[in-house]
C-alpha cells in the first residue's frame, strides 16, 4: 500500500487491496491502517467513509470494515401473494383516463376537475390561513360533521325546495369525505354486496369504480342527454329487484344532461312506486352556464332521495368534503357506514370549506366561473364543429366540465386516443363510462383544463386522426 496519507491516496490503495479481497474480507484495522500510511485516525476513517458511501465496504461496529459482497440482481418473487389473496371477489376497474397525468406541453382535454385557473385560490388559502388560528386545527369534530357546515347544506337544499314540500334539516346532513366515499357508503348501505343496483348509461367512472369496490350488481338504464328512459327504469326495477337507481340530474358527466322538471317528476314517480332509493350525485352543482341545477331532492319529502353535494371540484381538490342528505333509517344505516369507514371527517377541511362557502366573494366567484366556463365550452364545441365534424355532438350542455362527441362507428376508439396521445393530445375513451358495453365509439372532452386557447389545435389534431382511420 502506498505512505500518501491524504484520504484520497488512502482510498486509492484501499481499493486496490478490495480488488484482490474476496468478498466479506476483512479490512485492516485502523490502527493498521494509520501506522502504514502515515496517517491519523480522522483521516483514515474519512477513506473508509467514501468507500462505504460508494458502497464497496461496510462497517460492523465493534467488529471491524469489511469488503461488501455484490449484490445480485434478481426478480420480485410475489406469487405467493396469489394463493395468499385468493380471487378477488369483484373486479376493480383500472385508473381511468380522467386521473392520469399529462405532460406539461400536452394539451389535455380528459381531466374530470377544473384547472387552478378556475377555483378560488384567494379564498381557500386564506380560509386556511384562519383555520390554522382556531380550535379546529386540534379539535376532533363530530361524526356527523360541523353543525355549521350540516346548516349550510341543508340551507342550499331547502332554498330549491318548492311550497308544500318539507325542507331538509341540518340533522339530515352528514357531511363525508369527498362525493366519491358517499358512493360508497351509500351503495353498500342502501344496496348492499351482491345486490342489484341500478344505474345510468353511460355514468360517472366513479360510480362504476365504487360499485366495483362494494361488490354490487350493476344494471344498467339506457341514459343520454335527455336524461333516462323512464320506462326503461320502472322495468329495470321490476326485473331486477333493485331498490336502489343512481343518477346525476344535473349536468351529468360524460353527457352534461339536465333532467327536465318532467323527467325528474317520472322518475321520483318510479322509484316511489317501487320503494326505492335514488341516489342523486349533485356533483356538478356549482358548474352551471346557461341553467340552473335543479336538484330532485329537493322535490322529495319522503326520505326516497338521498342526496350527496360535493365541494371538492368546485373550492379545491385539497378540500375533499361533501355533503349527504338522507332522511328516516337510512340515515342512520349511512351514518353508520360513514363512521365505520373514516370515523370523521377533518375539521381543519370543514372549516375551510364552510369559510370559503360562506364568504360574500364566493358567489362573486360563481358568476366569473359561470362565464368563463361557457367561454371555453363556446371555444371547444367552435373548434370541433370547425376542424373535426366527424365528432359530433349531440347538444351543446347547459353546464359541467365536458363535452359527449361520437365517433363514426366504424372507427378503432383505442387506436383514435393513441394517436391523438402520440400527437400531444390526451382525451377520454367513452367506453370508460359504460357500466356495460358501449353503445357507440364516444370520446369525453374536458374544456375547464389547463390552456383553452390550444382547443383549436387540439381539435384539429383530433379531427386530423379521424380522417386518416376513416
Amino acid at each position: 500500500m502506498s505512505d500518501d496519507s491524504s484520504p484520497a491516496k488512502i482510498a486509492a490503495a484501499l481499493r486496490q487491496w478490495i480488488a484482490a479481497a474476496p468478498p466479506g474480507a476483512k479490512l485492516p484495522s485502523t490502527r493498521s491502517l494509520v501506522a502504514q500510511h502515515g496517517a491519523s485516525p480522522v483521516t483514515v476513517q474519512k477513506a473508509l467513509r467514501s468507500l462505504a458511501a460508494e458502497g464497496v465496504v461496510e462497517s460492523r461496529p465493534g467488529v471491524g470494515t469489511f469488503v461488501r459482497a455484490a449484490r445480485v440482481a434478481r426478480p420480485n418473487d410475489f406469487g405467493w401473494q396469489t394463493a395468499a389473496l385468493g380471487a378477488p371477489n369483484h373486479r376493480i376497474p383500472q385508473l381511468p383516463t380522467a386521473l392520469q397525468s399529462a405532460p406539461n406541453d400536452a394539451i389535455a382535454l380528459h381531466s374530470g376537475y377544473p384547472e387552478r385557473a378556475l377555483l378560488p385560490e384567494r379564498l381557500v388559502r386564506a380560509a386556511f390561513t384562519r383555520a390554522a388560528r382556531t380550535d379546529a386545527l386540534v379539535d376532533r369534530p363530530p361524526t356527523a360533521g360541523l353543525p355549521d357546515l350540516q346548516s349550510w347544506f341543508a340551507a342550499e337544499l331547502e332554498s330549491a325546495t318548492p311550497a308544500g314540500t318539507t325542507p331538509v334539516a341540518p340533522s339530515d346532513v352528514v357531511v363525508i369525505p369527498g362525493s366519491q366515499g358517499g358512493l360508497i357508503t351509500a351503495f353498500r348501505s342502501l344496496a348492499g354486496t351482491g345486490r342489484p343496483l341500478l344505474v345510468e348509461s353511460p355514468t360517472y367512472w366513479g360510480a362504476i369504480l365504487a360499485a366495483a369496490q362494494v361488490g354490487v350488481q350493476v344494471i344498467p338504464v339506457p341514459s343520454g342527454f335527455g336524461g333516462p328512459d323512464p320506462d326503461a327504469l320502472s322495468r329495470a326495477f321490476e326485473q331486477s329487484g333493485a331498490r336502489a337507481f343512481y343518477a346525476q340530474p344535473s349536468f351529468a358527466s360524460p353527457t352534461g344532461a339536465l333532467w327536465s322538471p318532467a323527467l325528474a317528476g317520472r322518475v321520483l314517480d318510479a322509484v316511489r312506486q317501487h320503494g326505492a332509493f335514488l341516489i342523486e350525485d349533485d356533483s356538478a352543482h356549482d358548474f352551471g352556464m346557461t341553467a340552473d341545477p335543479s336538484p330532485v331532492a329537493a322535490q322529495d319529502d319522503g326520505g326516497h332521495v338521498v342526496y350527496i353535494r360535493s365541494l371538492s371540484k368546485s373550492v379545491s381538490p385539497a378540500v375533499r368534503v361533501a355533503g349527504l342528505i338522507a332522511r328516516g333509517p337510512a340515515r342512520k344505516r349511512i351514518l353508520a357506514d360513514a363512521q365505520a369507514e373514516s370515523m370523521y371527517v377533518s375539521g381543519v377541511l370543514q372549516a375551510v370549506a364552510l369559510d370559503v362557502v360562506t364568504q360574500p366573494a364566493w358567489r362573486t366567484h360563481l358568476r366569473r366561473l359561470r362565464h368563463e366556463l361557457k367561454a371555453r365550452r363556446d371555444l371547444l364545441v367552435d373548434s370541433l364543429r370547425e376542424h373535426a365534424p366527424g365528432a359530433q355532438l349531440e347538444a351543446v350542455p347547459q353546464g359541467g366540465l365536458n363535452l359527449w362527441a361520437r365517433l363514426p362507428d366504424a372507427v378503432d376508439l383505442g387506436r383514435i386516443v393513441q394517436e391523438c396521445k402520440s400527437a400531444g393530445v390526451i382525451i377520454g375513451a367513452g367506453s370508460e363510462w359504460f357500466p356495460a358495453e358501449p353503445t357507440g365509439q364516444y370520446i369525453r372532452l374536458n374544456y375547464a383544463g389547463p390552456n383553452p386557447g390550444a382547443f383549436p389545435e387540439g381539435a384539429r389534431t383530433i379531427g386530423q386522426v379521424l380522417s386518416r382511420a376513416t
